[in-house]
């Protein structure tokens, strides 16, 4: 069974959030601590700070590829600004962290050059936040065919 899509376009910006019940610095590590990130998206490696470039393995694609991320904007715990590009387009995505309440919620954005992109592009991080939510509760990883395709036509409208 799909999970229901939570993201929406706003122009051509993809915007998704998860809510977490956890303090900000425990959110910001799971996005940026190596180890951690390897549990959900990638691994990476290399030094990283505003205007550098890390190498990320992603470990849940076909064939688990390597990317130069080139990381833009970088203000912990709050806010993460990366850029990269791969056979499948230019990617720039948003990262921000927001204390609400007793909870966390992530704010993700990603500009899109194509607005017809979203429909393969949005179930793809609707799966990867999930996996997120997943990895930061131990619970098992969600399966992309579960969000892909079914999740297509609620960005395509």
């Amino acid at each position: 069974m799909s999970p229901e899509p939570t993201g929406h376009l706003d122009g051509n910006e993809l915007i998704i959030t998860r809510t977490f019940s956890a303090c900000v610095d425990e959110v910001w590590a799971s996005v940026t601590q190596p180890e951690k990130t390897a549990l959900w998206f990638g691994h990476w490696e290399g030094e990283a700070g505003p205007g550098k470039v890390v190498r990320l393995q992603m470990l849940h694609e076909k064939g688990q590829p390597w990317s130069d991320v080139q990381i833009e904007e970088c203000a912990a715990p709050n806010r993460l600004v990366v850029a990269m590009k791969d056979d499948y387009g230019d990617w720039r995505i948003e990262l921000t962290l927001t204390r609400v309440g007793a909870a966390t919620q992530l704010r993700f954005v990603q500009a899109l050059s194509d607005r017809t992109m979203a429909g393969e592009v949005g179930p793809g991080w609707e799966y990867y936040l999930d996996m997120l939510v997943a990895a930061r509760e131990g619970k098992p990883l969600p399966s992309f065919d579960d969000y892909y395709p079914a999740q297509k036509a609620h960005y395509l409208k």
